[in-house]
């Protein structure tokens, strides 16, 4: 704090940027409730493995000579910190009678790029990779496929061959929240995780309105699974495979691993959602004129396709016609490199239209895109090899925070718009009380 001036400091890419609001002007400093993560995180983890929600302790589900397949998120979910846990995990097994030879881990990549040896590396710890086999799932790769039967609205569920094969399929992933099903983990480790492509386009459909010209679907949103056409059908959707056992983590606001949420995929998940409201859901009486959202670095700022989810958040905090200034480094920007592509379409009905027609989440995601631009101005401090390609997103990119402040205010049209700063913008959400 110096002077009537307040200073920030939020994260981009592996750094951060300082900068400074005037104190009056600054209406929200918009962070969750922290909690204390356990002390002992491995003594925490194994615990869990043994005293599981609605479920008898892994240890009790496991038979020694079973093929076990462990689902893994993707390097875009690094802050999952599998690297801690997998070990754990893997050595709980072994106890349990299960070699490492009768487990695989399968990357649940669903429709993202196939992730590097390193990253999966990174991802797995490399004393699990060096030990355990370790795939990438391929949601293009048909022959790999295995048919379970159709959803209640129509979805046609195929998933990989190591999954549908193995005696026990045990899902890892964590929760937060996520702006087409509600929330992340549990049955996204399925769908879209290890499922064909043709199940991810037909289940993913549902986050469109019925109508062409409707745009998203307002119901396919943050914190919403109730009436969610997307989540249930992806709900359905992993029903059919029947996972065996779920380990689902929650970060509290410095990223630590605070809730450990292990046992049946579908009752363990529905509490650890329970603890992402307890943390990250903050309540605001009011939108403000500028939002200020870093998405809290690396990896969550990995590319803007991934950046997204903070702009969603922050413009539930915007006014109208306001503006979101973006922290987002995007190192990756250009993956996935069908998502730019979409932008190509002349017209958001035309863009819209085009996504109905061979649905990918990339699509959807592209769609929603200009619908923010639609409610306010989108600026972007981001590598400054970024701006050209940010502008076909409809995003003003710009090198520095300095610049984004300029426009920010010269959008608005006031010389003192009141401020909100989300340090946390891909996990904190704004609900508006009024």
């Amino acid at each position: 704090m110096t002077g009537n001036s307040r200073t920030f400091e939020l994260k981009i890419g592996r750094g951060s940027v300082n900068f400074s609001i005037p104190e009056a002007q600054v209406l929200y400093y918009l962070v969750g409730r922290n909690k204390t993560p356990p002390p002992d995180l491995a003594g925490a983890y194994l615990r869990a493995l043994d005293q599981p929600i609605d479920s008898p302790p892994l240890r009790e589900i496991v038979r020694p000579g079973q093929r076990v397949a462990i689902t893994v998120s993707d390097i875009t979910r690094a802050w999952q910190r599998n690297h801690q846990t997998l070990p754990l995990l893997i050595g709980y097994l072994n106890e349990a009678g299960i070699a490492d030879r009768d487990i695989t881990i399968i990357i649940a990549v669903g429709a993202h790029r196939q992730n590097s040896e390193k990253e999966c590396a990174e991802l797995c710890s490399r004393e699990v990779y060096d030990r355990i086999r370790v795939v990438n799932h391929d949601a293009w790769d048909t022959d790999n496929m295995v048919y379970y039967g159709r959803t209640s609205r129509g979805t046609e569920v195929s998933v990989n061959r190591v999954v549908a094969e193995a005696d026990r399929v045990i899902l890892t992933g964590g929760v937060i929240y996520h702006y087409m099903v509600g929330y992340g983990g549990g049955r996204k480790s399925i769908m879209p995780g290890v499922a064909s492509l043709k199940t991810i386009q037909q289940s993913h459909m549902w986050a469109m309105e019925k109508d062409v010209g409707g745009g998203s679907n307002p119901l396919a949103a943050n914190m919403k699974t109730v009436g969610n056409p997307a989540h249930e059908d992806m709900l359905e959707a992993a029903a059919l495979v029947r996972p065996d056992f779920l380990v689902n983590v929650v970060p509290n606001l410095d990223g630590d691993i605070t809730g450990i949420f292990t046992g049946n995929w579908m009752s363990a998940w529905h509490q650890a959602t329970r603890m992402v409201d307890d943390i990250f859901g903050v309540e605001i009486g009011q939108q403000a004129d500028i939002v200020i959202a870093s998405a809290g670095g690396y990896p969550k700022d990995i590319n803007l396709y991934q950046a997204q989810k903070t702009i969603d958040n922050a413009v539930y905090a915007m006014k109208r016609g306001g503006a979101v200034i973006l922290l987002a480094e995007c190192p990756d920007i250009e993956e996935p490199r069908e998502f730019f592509d979409w932008f190509d379409n002349p017209t958001p009905l035309a863009l819209e239209k085009a996504v109905r027609s061979n649905f990918l989440i990339s699509g959807w995601v592209a769609v929603r895109q200009l619908e923010y631009t639609s409610l306010g101005t989108i600026i972007m401090v981001t590598r400054k090899d970024n701006i050209e390609l940010a502008r076909r997103a409809g995003v003003l990119g710009v090198a520095s925070m300095e610049e984004a402040l300029t426009i920010a205010y010269q959008t608005c049209g006031s010389d003192t718009p009141r401020v909100t700063v989300m340090p946390q913008g891909a996990n904190t959400f704004p609900i508006l009380k009024v």
